[in-house]
């Protein structure tokens, strides 16, 4: 099976990511997507993190019955920071009977020769890219494991989504039902 990983810290999940996982789940050769939760990612600071465990509950909620998506706790157990060819490797090693691939917008693309081993992420997997406005893909959009893909994109941020329910500002619609009602039930993010 092809799987498509789509890496992100998810604080929160919100609408826009479920419409990207599920256009690279319907609409191209990927058969699934898992929306790869990370702990923290080294280029972003981790005060406005919440718990692991509770982003990744949200992302399960907010997936709901979705059969294409799923969530994947992978990083939580792997040394950190996570670097995103080590938890390849580690998804290799532990299910040879998948071939996976990476899901990122066009400003990681643009961003990824500063990835650690850059050169064998390009070699070895094939990177889905979805378009963001204002940022040019840069040289590696041409590279033939690099596939452009015209996903849908929303201008929702999670920042934006964190600061309107820390000033008491409603986040219905831009996340996922179960999601809001979660969040409406409880002080995560307040």
């Amino acid at each position: 099976m092809k799987i498509g990983l789509f890496f992100g810290s998810f604080n929160p999940v919100h609408i826009g990511h479920l419409i990207i996982a599920n256009f690279m789940a319907t609409q191209t050769d990927l058969e699934k997507v898992w929306l790869v939760v990370s702990p923290h990612n080294p280029l972003k600071p981790k005060k406005t993190l919440a718990r692991d465990h509770d982003r990744l509950h949200l992302v399960r909620i907010g997936i709901g019955d979705n059969p294409k998506i799923q969530a994947s706790s992978v990083e939580f157990d792997l040394p950190k920071p996570s670097y995103t060819i080590d938890t390849l490797a580690f998804l290799k090693e532990k299910h040879p009977e998948h071939e996976f691939a990476l899901i990122m917008g066009g400003d990681n693309l643009a961003s990824l020769h500063l990835w650690k081993n850059y050169e064998m992420l390009l070699a070895g997997y094939d990177i889905y890219v979805y378009k963001r406005p204002a940022f040019d893909a840069g040289d590696l959009a041409s590279h033939p494991r690099v596939r452009i893909c015209e996903a849908p994109l929303l201008d929702i941020s999670a920042t934006y989504i964190r600061d309107c329910i820390r000033n008491g500002k409603s986040v219905r619609y831009l996340v996922p039902d179960a999601v809001w009602e979660y969040l409406e039930s409880g002080n995560l993010y307040r």
